[in-house]
C-alpha cells in the first residue's frame, strides 16, 4: 500500500467519524422533536430530512457548490464572519457530508424514539423529572439498538459517498479526496490493481460494520424477550 493509499483511506474514515459525531449531536434533538411534536410544520421538516434519499447527490452537491461559492451572498457571509471556504476544502466536506447523511441518523431515532411507550415518559414525568433529564435518564438508554443503528448506518453512508464529495470538496489529494472519488480516478486511469484495493478494503470494513450492527440488534431482541 503506498502513502497516498493509506493517506486517502484515513481522510476517508476521519471524514465518516467526524461526520457520526457531530450528526449524532444534531440528530437526537431533531428526531425527538419529529417523534412528540404535533405541528404541521412537522411534515415539511421530515420532507427536507429524507430528500437525500431520493435526490440525486450530484444535485445537492451542486446546490451546496453555488450556495458555499464566496461569489453568493451565503458564502461571502460564511468567510467574512467565520474565516471559513466552504468550498473545496476539508470543511465542506464535512458540512456536505453532515446534510447527505442526515436522513440515516434521524430515521432510526425518529423510530427509537417512536417505540418508547408513553407510560415512560409519562411516569418520568409524575417523578418530577424535566425533559432533559428524562432524555438521557429514560429515552436514550432505552434505544440503545437506534442509536447503534443511525451511528454506523451515518459511517458507512459517509464513507461511500462521491456525488456531493465530488461537487463540494473537489478531489485535492490529502485533504479531499476520499475513497470514492479514488476509486473513480484509479479506474479512469486503467490502474485496477489500486481500484480493487480501495474498493476492497471499504466493502470489507462497511461489511463488517454491518454485520456486528445486526448481531448486536440481535442480541437485544433477546434481551428484551427474556
Amino acid at each position: 500500500m503506498t502513502p497516498e493509499f493509506t493517506e486517502t483511506m484515513v481522510l476517508t474514515f476521519k471524514v465518516a467519524a467526524i461526520t457520526t459525531g457531530v450528526l449524532l449531536v444534531l440528530g437526537i434533538p431533531l428526531a425527538y422533536w419529529l417523534a412528540y411534536t404535533k405541528r404541521r410544520l412537522r411534515v415539511v421538516v421530515e420532507t427536507l430530512v429524507s430528500m437525500p434519499l431520493v435526490l440525486p447527490p450530484t444535485v445537492l452537491g451542486f446546490y451546496l457548490l453555488v450556495s458555499f461559492s464566496p461569489a453568493n451572498f451565503l458564502g461571502q457571509w460564511i468567510e467574512e464572519w467565520f474565516d471559513l471556504r466552504l468550498v473545496f476544502t476539508f470543511e465542506g466536506v464535512i458540512v456536505g457530508s453532515i446534510l447527505f447523511s442526515m436522513p440515516f441518523m434521524v430515521h432510526p431515532l425518529q423510530s427509537g424514539f417512536s417505540s418508547i411507550p408513553v407510560s415512560l415518559r409519562e411516569a418520568a414525568a409524575t417523578l418530577g423529572m424535566s425533559r432533559l433529564r428524562t432524555l438521557f435518564v429514560v429515552l436514550l438508554p432505552n434505544m440503545k439498538p437506534a442509536l447503534l443503528a443511525g451511528s454506523v448506518l451515518s459511517f458507512a453512508h459517509t464513507v461511500g459517498e462521491f456525488g456531493v464529495v465530488l461537487m463540494v470538496g473537489g478531489n485535492m489529494a490529502g485533504e479531499t479526496r476520499m475513497a470514492s472519488i479514488a476509486i473513480y480516478d484509479r479506474v479512469e486511469a486503467l490502474d485496477y490493481a489500486t481500484a480493487h484495493q480501495y474498493a476492497f478494503v471499504l466493502f470489507a470494513i462497511t461489511f463488517s460494520i454491518l454485520l456486528l450492527v445486526y448481531l448486536v440488534n440481535r442480541r437485544f431482541s433477546r434481551m428484551e424477550l427474556t
